[in-house]
């Protein structure tokens, strides 16, 4: 089987198994199935190997965790206006992206998908960025997801590798 038919099934059929788990079973601790999918795809954006999952998870809860901080700062300052709003998110960016200097963080974009996924998620909850409950705190939600989403893309590039090995006559 060609590579992309091999991981067109095991990403469709664990997408299946993704999904009927973060709307089904697990729905009551709030996972979410989205950023459980953007840190799948960051894992293959960055290689798709191990070496990769370790690097680009590190860098999605890296992004995760600058992203907490600058709500936290904005729900501190933000009666500032735009511009505080602006300075804050500017000063997080910058720090976030200086960690790539260490070679575990060394995937940007995977830092910004992290950042992304969970400011997206706290300005669409109106969440604080104090609050780490599951299912409504922006770091705990988002990071929980992007880990077990990461866990199914390293899983979907296993069974895609062992699909596409040549079978022998």
């Amino acid at each position: 089987m060609k590579l992309v038919t091999a991981l067109a099934v095991a990403i469709g059929l664990l997408g299946f198994v993704a999904t009927w788990l973060f709307v089904g079973p697990a729905a009551v601790v709030g996972p979410q199935i989205w950023a459980a999918f953007i840190a799948w795809a960051s894992f293959f954006s960055a290689g798709g190997t191990k070496d990769a999952l370790v690097k680009s998870l590190a860098a999605n809860i890296w992004g995760v965790a600058w992203a907490t901080i600058a709500l936290i700062l904005v729900g501190q300052f933000g009666s500032g206006g735009v511009p505080v709003v602006a300075a804050i998110v500017g000063a997080t960016c910058l720090v976030m992206i200086l960690g790539a200097h260490l070679p575990l963080l060394g995937v940007i974009p995977a830092m910004v998908y992290g950042y992304a996924a969970t400011a997206a998620f706290g300005l669409l909850k109106s969440a604080s960025g104090l609050d780490f409950a599951f299912g409504s705190g922006p770091f705990t939600t988002i990071a929980s997801s992007m880990i077990v989403g990461a866990g199914f893309g390293y899983l979907s590039g296993e069974i895609a590798g062992r699909l596409a090995k040549p079978q022998a006559a």
